[in-house]
């Protein structure tokens, strides 16, 4: 047994040999580095590319192995277990990189089909996610990690059916993914996301929600966001397609426009809430943001700046005070 430098709500947490993953509908939770960072593949075929990504200091080399690199897809079993550590951290239990899983939670709590296809399509996940290697100076935690590893470091049957479809698994995760989990590097996801069948979709889902998640608006560049996908398609077809998003307007959580100089602006979707719905200001921070904004009507903004805390998957906040008049500050800039 070891001791681990993040803190949970009662403590840090401690480190065991394995973890049984047995959270009922646990919170859907990503890492923020792959989120931030194109390391999944969009394409439905086997990719079998070696992708080097370079961008304001951030350093990726993904290589993947003879069944082509993980897709955006195969990351729902990393989300799957990411959201079970953390719901475990969350009520201070042992947790570890290696977790046993019952495959048919998996697939039903990641909205796949629970069939025979179902499960070789889940074994072939298993396999990409083992086989694909990262190479990176990308942090997490406070570990800075320069050599290569794989998504998964190891992935066994424990359990068959007499028809030899698979009941019980175990994944072992590698370190950089672990660290990301015990310093809670992590964001909450919409559980819509697994409803997305198109990989940009989901995939710009994830950038939205990254960047976007704790402020009023975000603006990227059309040409900058294609290289932050990792989308392979031409700048034009690309256009296209995010055209086509804020056309169809299905995005979780974020509205998406067009803007003058080929940007795109993403903002979070207004989410009504009841009145007192939310984290509780006081009386004094409501004065602060009165002088801040003179004129303005502060229990307004409070129910605005709700709206925005529930449309961003309602964060948990170490002072909503600190966090609205911050909020506040953003708007009057």
């Amino acid at each position: 047994m070891v001791s681990a430098s993040a803190e949970t709500a009662i403590g840090a947490p401690v480190v065991q040999d394995f973890f049984v993953c047995d959270f009922f509908a646990a919170v859907p939770k990503h890492d923020l580095a792959s989120m931030e960072h194109p390391i999944f593949s969009l394409s439905t075929r086997p990719d079998r590319r070696v992708v080097r990504y370079d961008h304001n200091g951030a350093t990726l080399t993904v290589t993947p192995s003879v069944k082509g690199r993980a897709t955006i897809f195969d990351a729902d079993i990393l989300i799957f277990c990411i959201s079970q550590l953390m719901a475990a951290l969350n009520v201070g239990r042992a947790v570890s990189r290696k977790l046993t899983l019952t495959a048919r939670d998996l697939l039903q709590a990641t909205n796949r089909e629970t069939s025979g296809d179902g499960y070789q399509r889940l074994r072939d996940a298993f396999e990409r996610l083992a086989g694909t290697r990262i190479t990176t100076n990308i942090v997490t935690g406070d570990h800075e990690v320069t050599s290569g590893f794989g998504l998964i470091e190891s992935w066994d049957i424990v359990r068959k059916t007499r028809a030899g479809r698979m009941v019980a698994v175990t994944i072992t995760l590698s370190e950089w993914l672990f660290n990301a989990v015990l310093s809670r590097s992590v964001l909450t996801l919409n559980r819509d996301y697994f409803r997305m069948r198109k990989p940009l979709e989901r995939r710009i889902y994830e950038l939205a929600r990254k960047h976007c998640g704790r402020q009023v608006e975000w603006t990227i560049s059309v040409a900058t966001l294609a290289k932050k996908t990792g989308s392979t398609s031409p700048v034009r077809v690309f256009r296209a397609m995010l055209r086509e998003m804020i056309r169809e307007n299905r995005l979780p959580d974020y509205d998406l426009a067009e803007q003058p100089g080929d940007i795109l602006r993403v903002t979070p979707r207004a989410v009504p809430t009841q009145p007192g719905d939310g984290p509780h200001l006081r009386p004094e921070t409501l004065d602060q943001a009165r002088s801040m904004v003179p004129g303005a009507d502060v229990h307004a903004l409070a129910a605005q700046w709700r709206g925005w805390w529930a449309a961003t998957g309602r964060p948990r906040l170490r002072s909503a005070d600190r966090a609205f008049l911050g909020w506040v500050r953003t708007r009057g800039n």
